[in-house]
Order: structure tokens, then C-alpha cells, then sequence
């Protein structure tokens, strides 16, 4: 179990920290001015939509908009958490893993809904987005499997009782 607990982390921590690059960069490009951003990273987001022909990115659904806001307000914080939490493994790891493959796959499964549903999707495209449904299922998985570390139980400290003073 423990190496496949270090591969799962190791596959992991490359995802996430690519995550952790290409949210603010790139995807950030879909919702806010493109003024903000430098010229070579509006040409990349620009390459990427064409040689791809991912129409999502290019045509901006409200849906889509609104799952990228999710993506930087919560997967991207969650993703760096996770990064820290696996480099230094933190006990809690588990729970960032869960929270973010929870919101990955919910994210996941409407924009695949879209994609297949659509017909307007290349198989290029589709091959660039279904890993990351096994990405979420991984993170999922990462979430609910036990610790390696014992962990102490609730209450097996003694407490520490204060006297009030009048």
C-alpha cells in the first residue's frame, strides 16, 4: 500500500503543480481582461484554442466562466494546499486530495457532458480533457484511502482543566 500511496503522490503533485501554473496564467485568460495579461501568454491561450479547436475556451459559455471562477477561487488554492501538504507530508492531505477531486470531477463531468453531448468536439480535444476525469477519480481515491501515519484518537491526550478565578 505504501507504494502505491507514493505513486499516487508522486502522479499528484505533477498535476497539481502544473495546476498550480496554468490556472493563474492561462485559464485565468477566460474570465479576466486579457490586458492584464503579457502578450506571450495571450498568444499561448490563443495557439492552444485553435490547434486544439477547444470552442469552450474560444466561444465562453456562462457555464464554462463560471466553472474556470471555481477553478481559481478554490481548485487553484487547493491544488498549491495539496502540493504543500504531499512535500511535506502533512496529515491533512487527505482532505485538500478529496476537496479538490470532488470539485474536479463535478467540473469535469458538465464540461464532458458538453463536449460529447455538443458533437462539435475533435478527438484531440476529448483525448486533452478525459484524463482529467481520471485525474479527479485519483485525487477522490488519494482522499479516502487510510493514513499511513497512526493517527491519534480524539481524547487520548489528557485535557488540560483550568480553575476559574474570582
Amino acid at each position: 500500500m505504501g507504494a502505491l500511496m507514493k505513486l499516487i503522490d508522486a502522479i499528484l503533485f505533477t498535476v497539481f503543480l502544473i495546476i498550480a501554473i496554468v490556472a493563474p496564467l492561462l485559464d485565468a485568460q477566460t474570465c479576466l481582461p486579457l490586458g492584464i495579461f503579457p502578450e506571450v501568454l495571450v498568444d499561448l491561450k490563443s495557439w492552444y484554442t485553435h490547434e486544439y479547436g477547444d470552442y469552450l475556451v474560444a466561444e465562453k459559455p456562462h457555464f464554462f466562466v463560471g466553472l474556470i471562477w471555481v477553478e481559481l477561487l478554490f481548485a487553484w488554492p487547493l491544488s498549491i494546499a495539496s502540493i504543500y501538504g504531499i512535500v511535506g507530508g502533512k496529515s491533512w492531505v487527505h482532505t485538500t486530495c478529496l476537496m479538490y477531486g470532488v470539485s474536479s470531477l463535478t467540473a469535469m463531468a458538465a464540461i464532458l457532458s458538453e463536449l460529447v453531448g455538443s458533437g462539435k468536439a475533435s478527438e484531440k480535444l476529448l483525448k486533452l480533457y478525459f484524463p482529467f476525469m481520471g485525474i479527479s477519480l485519483l485525487a477522490i481515491l488519494r482522499g479516502l484511502l487510510p493514513h499511513s501515519q497512526k493517527s491519534k484518537s480524539i481524547g487520548s491526550r489528557p485535557a488540560v482543566i483550568r480553575k476559574k478565578r474570582a
